[in-house]
């Protein structure tokens, strides 16, 4: 499934230094604003240790992961949504992506500029909010124009959406981003068509110096993120920047050992695919023989079909059934045979919700 996640924040907090670090996809970096112009696109292996367990059990030809998408959007500005910066190209990249990560500077250095003079986390935060709820607000108004005609002709959609727009236009006057109101489900329905910039779902990550990063409690400027994001019921990550462009040049036991040293449990890479991926809804199942065994994105929620389906479309149109056993059932027997000897690998037809971590065989017929 191809979903990204857009990195954004006021310029000099991070974001490159982040992405070059998560990716390594060397987007430019340097110590002044708008140095990435055109949005950088990378493509992000997910860690996942079911999968190398997975291997080790199967022994395929090849193993492949799933993997994750993340665009480094340049800094926006104050102003932004009137064409200040770069302007409505920033926000036109947004748009396009499926959920935002919004890293925001939780550091002190007199070395590195900062775009308002000062560091101050909720002003970055409600600076870059506002922009986008400011181009919402123009998306919103140029429709209700078009709108209020036919709903003042009593026409019965024009009237529901009328209500919807209305609703939205409020929320965006009082400062309130499309993912504070609340709608029906039918509602949701007309709101997405909108695309609108603050109905995507928004993760904060807060970036940190090096002497910080293993006390995220001792730093002041993580705790108003973290006051801040809970008003949205919002997620926060801390990571480090800095330590995560060295960490990305290791492997294996020795970036474990650097981790350790720091007194982190894991990096920043796995701390962000784990939190985009619950941002999404996102989930991974897997396929496994002898040719290969691999990791497959899905949402969570998609049938056995539409999951067949994300392999080629073939297993969707033609699909019978899906010989399923959990990841944890597989390990325990030890193999596919000892686990559908225990009783542990079912057939599933196709309303059956795919969950993560199943290990599935689609049988299909075309």
């Amino acid at each position: 499934m191809a979903l990204t996640a857009g990195i954004v924040g006021l310029p000099n907090v991070g974001k490159s230094t982040l992405f070059n670090a998560i990716t390594q996809a060397g987007a430019e970096s340097a110590n002044y604003p708008f140095c990435t112009i055109d949005p950088n696109v990378g493509i992000v292996e997910v860690p996942d240790e079911r999968l190398q367990k997975l291997t080790e059990l199967v022994r395929p030809k090849k193993t492949v992961p799933t993997a994750f998408e993340f665009t480094d959007i340049a800094g926006i500005v104050k102003g932004a949504s009137k064409g200040e910066g770069l302007g409505n190209k920033f926000l036109s990249h947004i748009r396009q992506v499926d959920a935002i990560c919004h890293v925001v500077r939780a550091f002190a250095d007199d070395n590195i500029t900062h775009v308002s003079g000062k560091v101050d986390p909720v002003s970055d935060i409600e600076t870059i909010n506002l922009e986008l709820i400011l181009a919402d607000l123009e998306t919103v108004e140029k429709r209700l124009t078009r709108v209020s005609k036919l709903a003042k002709q009593k026409d019965k959609e024009a009237v529901a959406e009328f209500e919807i727009l209305t609703k939205l236009k409020d929320a965006f006057e009082a400062g309130k981003s499309a993912r504070s109101v609340e709608f029906t489900d039918e509602q949701q329905k007309l709101v997405k068509q909108l695309h609108l910039l603050t109905s995507k779902p928004i993760l904060y990550v807060a970036n940190v110096s090096e002497d910080e990063v293993a006390d995220q409690d001792g730093n002041e400027y993580v705790q108003q993120i973290r006051e801040f994001a809970s008003g949205e019921n919002a997620e926060v990550i801390v990571v480090c920047a800095k330590i995560e462009s060295e960490i990305a040049e290791l492997e294996g036991e020795e970036k474990q050992m650097f981790l350790e040293e720091l007194g982190i449990k894991e990096s920043g890479l796995d701390q962000l695919i784990k939190a985009s991926y619950s941002l999404l809804g996102l989930a991974t199942y897997f396929t496994a023989g002898e040719q290969e065994v691999r990791a497959w994105t899905f949402k969570k929620g998609m049938k056995a079909p539409e999951c067949a389906g994300i392999i080629h479309t073939d297993f969707e149109r033609g699909f019978i059934r899906a010989e399923t056993v959990a990841y944890e059932d597989l390990l325990a027997g030890g193999s596919m045979s000892a686990a559908k000897e225990a009783g542990k690998v079912r057939l599933e037809g196709k309303e059956y919700e795919v969950k993560d971590g199943d290990v599935i065989h689609f049988r299909f017929n075309v």
